[in-house]
């Protein structure tokens, strides 16, 4: 008698970070993205706990992309003991190749600024995981490109699809005893400007679908035009437009942007600089993985050139005693760390700057109160007041929104004996499982954090 596959939610159930999903089935284990908990400190918290399983005694991990709330925890599951394979799309590893060690670097220098300074309540502090242990992950890396089934797991069939999102994003399906189980992953929108629609679901008994704009639809106006608009009130001031921005997927398309509303005449002739040396690298994949999105040679090329390339620290810290209009690309998208936070140290109390957050703010990151309206934040432990006009773009989201997401479960041939809501907050979750319902006359069921589930064969 064969063994049902068995789905345990440890991590991106009742909330968006920290996706990990273990996977039972057939005498095998593995994870299904092992990314890092981010925002509330009460989530940050959960990256120093049991992973709830002994990472020795795992197969394999599967990533369905390089974002580090999907990524980012692979350092410490190395760092603790597994050494079997991470499967993931060519781009994937290359991003992750680029991500990871910088999160490990970040992690020291944060430690290191908070010895020196004294501000962490832990003596000494000490960072998640090293550079060194993001670099030692990445040896464990192997390409499963899309659409191919291969079992490199024994005894499971595994499929890479094209998920949009990001490069390299794949919802994962797997196949055991006739059984098949797609993990959506983050599913990236049909009408995205950069990345291709999600791949239409081919064949799934049961599904595991993303819920982040579960209770929202996105903004039908185009985004565009909003940039435009900040940009030039904030030029006609004589300040600067800080944009908080992830370095893979977000950063592009805010340069995207500017490119057209340049090509457009569309705002003042004003430098831009992409201050993220993460970014500046992933803009160059770009080139490498034409097949994967929508821009041509020549817009990717007008993306890459429209800003200046900063690099160097020496450059950055430049960056914020500037006396002219300019805008500021630099990561990361929620201002939870990274160089942004120097520009909003020096910027956020001048009221003729303009903060613009583009995409999705989790509660309880910098980004989600600025976006709610604080008028203070804490940056290296200082109260730094923010003056500055701030806006936020959620029509920037590479997510799909709620009636996307029921789209693309529509395209399924024939309907799943059940469908699992994660990666959501549970009012998001919750309502999309309603919109299912409703629409689709489905059952869908929001997990739970910790939740056990038993697939019928």
């Amino acid at each position: 008698m064969s063994r049902p596959i068995q789905l345990t939610f440890l991590g991106g159930a009742g909330t968006v970070t920290g996706s990990r999903t273990l996977v039972s089935a057939g005498g095998r284990t593995f994870l299904l993205d092992c990314g890092l908990f981010q925002g509330y400190k009460t989530l940050r918290l959960m990256n120093r706990e049991s992973f709830g399983f002994d990472p020795e005694r795992l197969d394999a991990v599967v990533l369905t992309h390089a974002h580090l709330d999907h990524s980012g925890a692979l350092p410490l599951l190395v760092k603790q003991g597994f050494r079997g394979s991470v499967f993931a799309t060519p781009a994937t590893i290359e991003l992750a190749r680029i991500l990871l060690p910088d999160s490990g670097r970040l992690q020291e220098e944060d430690a290191e600024y908070a010895n020196r300074r004294k501000t962490s309540k832990h003596v000494p502090a000490l960072p998640l995981y090293t550079e060194q242990d993001a670099r030692d992950a990445l040896q464990r890396f192997e390409p499963l490109p899309f659409d191919e089934i291969d079992d490199v797991i024994p005894g499971i069939r595994l499929r890479m699809r094209p998920a949009g999102h990001i490069l390299g994003a794949a919802s994962v399906e797997i196949s055991m005893n006739g059984t098949t189980v797609l993990f959506s992953g983050d599913l990236g929108r049909p009408d995205d400007r950069i990345m291709h629609a999600p791949a239409p679901i081919d064949r799934a008994d049961h599904v595991v679908l993303e819920s982040t704009y579960g209770d929202r639809l996105h903004e039908v106006r185009d985004s565009e035009p909003v940039i435009g608009e900040a940009i030039r009130r904030t030029a006609a001031r004589g300040g600067t437009v800080v944009i908080p921005a992830f370095a893979v997927g977000r950063a592009q398309s805010i340069l995207y942007a500017i490119y057209r509303l340049k090509q457009q005449g569309a705002i003042p002739d004003i430098p831009v600089f992409l201050n993220s040396p993460m970014a500046i690298d992933m803009t160059e994949i770009y080139h490498r993985y034409r097949s994967e999105h929508r821009l041509s040679d020549a817009e990717c090329a007008g993306m890459c050139r429209v800003a200046k390339m900063v690099r160097t620290v020496e450059e950055s810290r430049a960056l914020n005693a500037m006396k002219y209009p300019a805008v500021i690309v630099s990561a990361s998208g929620m201002a939870t760390g990274g160089r942004v936070l120097h520009h909003l140290k020096a910027l956020a109390p001048d009221r003729r700057n303009t903060i613009l957050f583009a995409g999705y703010q989790a509660p309880g990151t910098r980004g989600g109160r600025l976006v709610a309206g604080e008028t203070s934040t804490r940056i290296h432990g200082q109260d730094v007041p923010v003056r500055a006009e701030v806006l936020a773009l959620e029509g920037m989201s590479a997510h799909a929104d709620a009636q996307q997401l029921v789209d693309w479960l529509a395209t399924s041939p024939t309907p799943p004996r059940s469908i699992f809501l994660n990666h959501g907050e549970p009012g998001p979750a919750d309502a999309l499982r309603q919109r299912i319902e409703r629409r689709l006359g489905w059952n869908a069921y929001a997990v739970r954090l910790g939740q056990r589930i038993e697939l019928a064969s």
